[in-house]
């Protein structure tokens, strides 16, 4: 039996680490893409305990030659897209070179990929922040795309590329537009992330307050974990297309941090609001509907925003409490 394999760029960020996680169960060989190897690019994958299943790649994507020397290296018959500058708040300070990673390293792979080997199929990390400005809730495959923010813009840019080489050159390339997702793996700059970790804290008496930007805001929010499982279902249909994938439901920041802070008994006066953290334009409220990943994917998704918190909120004090044990020892 031939052994597939599969690329994985952005492969040290917690989408990455579960994706390689499902294909290395599914008996593919795993090259992981990265900037540059340091140590931290090793933390999701040792904690998945996948590092020895997996072969890191340093790779500028930038750069067309190295992109087209790794195709032609390693013969994908999949390519999971996943690298970005991918924070919304760091877009605002930095658009130009937000902007230039997020697309000219789509353009290099799929230009790459349609001279070296059209059948190579392609997964493209879309987002949710490319809808920005809604007319109409929910968001489906067919909504108008009104982006608030340099990152969203990027994403569009991307997005509308792929559609561009799977429609011109009969490719099959696949965009997952996910929603906010989240998992104990993901980055502490991460709002949901940010705000376990910092209440965890001042639960045991190590933090006072919680500072925050706009909280009225209303997103949707589901299990990365469980994400990752669509990206891979995509690539598995004969037929390409593009994918929401979400909870279905809003919630407001606000409810997120009460909920957390009801768990750890935290009173909501912690809670400090600071405009520095507000951003220059903001999305009020979107959530999306998962119909078309539920019935043609067979996508099953059940959790609710609240279900994820719990998971989430209970590995990262597990693994708080595991740390001091450690340190008393």
């Amino acid at each position: 039996m031939i052994e597939k394999v599969a690329i994985i760029s952005g492969i040290t960020g917690q989408d990455g680490a579960y994706l390689a996680q499902i294909l290395i169960d599914n008996k593919y060989k795993v090259i992981g893409l990265t900037r540059k190897i340091t140590a931290k690019s090793y933390y999701n994958l040792d904690y998945l305990n996948i590092r020895h299943n997996i072969e890191l790649v340093e790779i500028d994507l930038l750069n067309i030659s190295e992109v087209k020397n790794l195709i032609e290296k390693y013969k994908p018959s999949e390519f999971y897209n996943l690298a970005a500058q991918s924070s919304v708040f760091f877009s605002f300070k930095n658009p130009i070179a937000t902007f230039e990673f997020n697309t000219l390293s789509v353009f290099n792979l799929l230009e790459t990929i349609k001279n070296t080997n059209k059948q190579i199929r392609f997964y493209q990390a879309s987002s949710s922040e490319m809808f920005g400005k809604v007319n109409n809730l929910p968001i489906t495959e067919n909504s108008i795309l009104h982006p608030l923010s340099p990152y969203g813009i990027s994403k569009a840019a991307a997005h509308f590329t792929c559609i561009h080489y799977r429609e011109s050159y009969d490719m099959h390339i696949n965009c997952g537009v996910l929603f906010n997702h989240e998992s104990y793996l993901r980055e502490n700059s991460f709002f949901v992330k940010k705000i376990i970790k910092e209440s965890i804290a001042i639960s045991k008496g190590e933090q006072k307050s919680l500072y925050v930007g706009n909280i009225d805001v209303k997103r949707d929010f589901g299990y990365a974990p469980s994400y990752v499982e669509a990206m891979y279902l995509m690539l598995q249909k004969d037929l390409a297309s593009d994918y929401l994938i979400c909870s279905g439901v809003s919630v407001s920041l606000r409810e997120l941090i009460y909920y957390i802070f009801k768990k750890l008994n935290i009173n909501q006066s912690v809670c400090q609001i600071r405009n520095d953290l507000y951003r220059p334009a903001e999305i009020i409220d979107i959530y999306g509907d998962n119909t078309k990943a539920k019935t043609v994917l067979n996508w099953n998704y059940q959790l609710s925003v609240f279900d994820t918190l719990d998971l989430i909120l209970e590995e990262e004090q597990r693994n708080y409490e595991h740390t001091i044990r450690n340190n008393k020892l």
